[in-house]
């Protein structure tokens, strides 16, 4: 049995949306829906989505960045949902985030050197000349230049500036890593380097990921299991292989079959699913999913699926998961991810 690391159990998060700028009249708009989902210690748990559906509020709340409206989180063991900021600053030296945008996540006016040590120096861990000297050692570890201490994040690529953030939260030792969509900003080759780097860092450093992305290829390569997010509800769990190969849920198989084809003649129009998710602004009742799905019959409409299990570790939310043979559209992306 895995020892779990992370678990969330019916966590919820909601924002209260006023109609106008005048108006009274408020309305609750859920984010993140009675999410559990675990990470055992080091492993690579993905999170995969489109944008819009509550993945990176979901890693804000679970890092008490963001307070859960409700649901518990739990972190080795210990209840964190409702500790106060003191009790909390021990939890957060275990826990640390990479963020989407690499320089809007580092303070333009420190150094890097300043940026990096300022953990250590929060946690008062350390001289300031023993800072500093962690400071290079890290900066060389994620591939910098021990010289590039002094210089400010502007001066860096978006690469360099995302190798920053990485060596910054690995400062405190932590023992989980958040990595929020962290190459979704750089270029191709950029992404290959830094997924990668992380990778490597996972066993030097004894880490566990929650890595999302909206990307399922990349998710895939870095994650030993993939949790599937669509509307603040999660509708898929299962293992790489079963996710890739075998995806049950519609949305999950329509993420795959999204992957770009060479030709276009290969591209199948009848997995593809409608609209997007800003376009839906009352949340649906029984399936979340059911007004874009291409196979939502009469019992969407009403009965909300539950995430079950159909082959030990493999969970789907959908009414009609066990129904439908897996479709050569999908089949061919999956190739291209698990090739």
């Amino acid at each position: 049995m895995c020892e779990l690391l992370l678990e969330t159990i019916e966590l919820t998060k909601s924002f209260n949306i006023r109609h106008n700028f005048f108006g009274a009249k408020k309305r609750k708009h859920i984010v993140v829906d009675r999410v559990n989902l675990s990470v055992a210690k080091g492993e690579t748990l993905g999170l995969v989505g489109e944008s819009g559906c509550g993945k990176s509020t979901l890693a804000l709340t679970i890092m008490r960045l963001y307070e859960p409206n409700g649901g518990r989180i739990l972190f080795a063991g210990k209840e964190i949902t409702n500790l106060e900021e003191q009790q909390l600053k021990s939890v957060r030296r275990q826990m640390q985030m990479v963020f989407q945008d690499p320089l809007a996540s580092l303070d333009a006016r420190l150094t890097i050197e300043q940026i990096i040590s300022e953990p250590l120096e929060i946690h008062n861990i350390g001289t300031k000349t023993e800072r500093a000297k962690e400071a290079e050692r890290l900066l060389e570890r994620v591939g910098l230049s021990a010289h590039d201490r002094y210089r400010f994040p502007s001066e860096f690529s978006g690469g360099q500036q995302q190798r920053i953030g990485i060596a910054r939260a690995l400062a405190l030792r932590p023992r989980l890593l958040i990595c929020d969509e962290p190459v979704s900003a750089l270029d191709v080759s950029v992404q290959a380097q830094i997924l990668n780097l992380l990778r490597d860092l996972q066993d030097e450093f004894s880490l566990s990921y929650l890595f999302i992305s909206h990307n399922i290829a990349v998710t895939a390569f870095m994650s030993r299991r993939i949790a599937v997010m669509y509307l603040g509800r999660l509708v898929e769990i299962g293992n790489s292989q079963q996710i890739t190969s075998a995806p049950q849920h519609p949305y999950t198989q329509a993420l795959l079959a999204a992957i770009p084809e060479p030709h276009p003649s290969q591209r199948n129009k009848d997995l593809a699913v409608k609209g997007d998710i800003k376009e839906i602004t009352e949340r649906p009742t029984g399936c979340v999913f059911r007004h874009r799905c291409p196979i939502a019959q009469e019992i969407c409409a009403h009965e909300e699926p539950q995430l079950l299990s159909i082959d030990g570790s493999h969970e789907v939310a959908c009414h009609f998961a066990w129904k439908r043979e897996l479709d050569p559209q999908i089949t061919r992306s999956c190739t291209q991810i698990n090739s």
